[in-house]
């Protein structure tokens, strides 16, 4: 077994298809064994009902070499949690977490030689999903389901560093309240896309969403939760409409714990954001991406870090979670997972 030859350094962030994927099949009411394939490809009925009534639901986390050389995933019980909790919203039958786990751990062991070695900047990405494979045509929940987990090498999120990055208040909302802003759905994140479209063609990076019910109150961006830094507070937003990151809340622990901050988790008026020294997102990608900027119409809330690098607490919680993440710092118990 070696490394693959690939110019780690210089890696994208896209699809590379590798080694194996992992399967496995619900029918006649339960889940099979599953098992690693070598066949990248999925066939499916033209009615299956993640085609016609968009029944999936996903995660994201990855695999990467630690100073000391192991191969280990960052809290992979949280993933397993937060798509047991995505596939119950949607009506579909949940993966065992401990299964899960598993399953995680033996699609990286099948794709070791694809895992980027330690400080290449590059880590093997990891996207597990569950879709109706089953044929529907009324409107109802498919009988049959596939779950998959795919694994691909990737780049860091930002090439040159992490430039600070420009948000506008939505025009459009992403989650009605009581709906399925919470789960990890892509339902949720196709409803996004023409408003990041538009964004981008406008000159912004993303969209800050306010509250849907009173468009007042900050909730997220289409793809992360937002987070602030206000003297030695870290502020983050408090609604049942956003995902439950697990990057954020592993911040949240690293500022209070590792860092001696204040943690809040709260409700936070538009008219707050002019307040907050530092701003960020946070997600399993990038971990923070800076904010430098958010342009509310014609009002334009820059924020003191500025516009040319991470704030210095925003950096010091990047470099104590991504420190805990390889290895360099001690982790807490169990964030850590080793793949034998």
């Amino acid at each position: 077994m070696a490394k693959q030859n690939i110019d780690w350094g210089n890696l994208g962030f896209g699809y590379i298809e590798t080694a194996a994927s992992y399967v496995s099949n619900y029918k006649d009411g339960k889940w099979d064994e599953g098992g690693l394939t070598a066949d990248h490809t999925v066939t499916m009925s033209e009615c299956a009902g993640v085609l016609q009534y968009s029944q999936s639901v996903f995660e994201g986390l990855k695999a990467y070499e630690t100073v000391d050389g192991r191969i280990v995933t960052f809290r992979p019980d949280m993933n397993a949690e937060r798509l047991y909790n995505s596939a119950l919203r949607l009506e579909i039958p949940p993966f065992d977490k401990d299964r899960f786990v598993e399953a995680v751990k033996e699609v990286v062991r099948a794709n070791a030689d694809w895992v980027p070695p330690y400080g290449s900047g590059a880590t093997l990405y990891l996207r597990p999903y569950i879709y109706g494979s089953g044929p529907v045509i009324g409107v109802s929940p498919a009988k049959e389901y596939q779950f998959r987990i795919l694994a691909t090498p990737v780049g860091p999120y930002f090439k040159g560093g992490a430039k600070p990055l420009t948000l506008k208040i939505a025009d459009y909302d992403r989650a009605a309240p009581r709906g399925t802003g919470h789960i990890k759905a892509g339902l949720n994140y196709a409803m996004s896309l023409h408003a990041i479209v538009e964004a981008h063609a406008q000159g912004y990076a993303e969209n800050l969403y306010p509250d849907a019910a009173t468009r007042t109150k900050v909730e997220e961006t289409g793809g992360a939760n937002i987070i602030f830094i206000k003297g030695n507070k870290f502020i983050t937003v408090d609604s049942p409409s956003i995902l439950p990151s697990i990057t954020r809340r592993s911040l949240e622990y690293v500022a209070e714990h590792y860092l001696g901050m204040e943690v809040e988790e709260r409700e936070i008026p538009l008219t707050e954001l002019t307040d907050f020294d530092e701003a960020g997102l946070c997600g399993t990608a990038a971990v923070i991406s800076p904010v430098g900027k958010i342009v509310n119409g014609n009002e334009e809330i820059c924020f003191p870090s500025g516009m040319e690098e991470m704030g210095p607490v925003t950096k010091k919680l990047y470099d104590t979670l991504t420190g805990i993440q390889m290895g360099r710092i001690e982790a807490p118990e169990g964030w850590i997972v080793p793949v034998e």
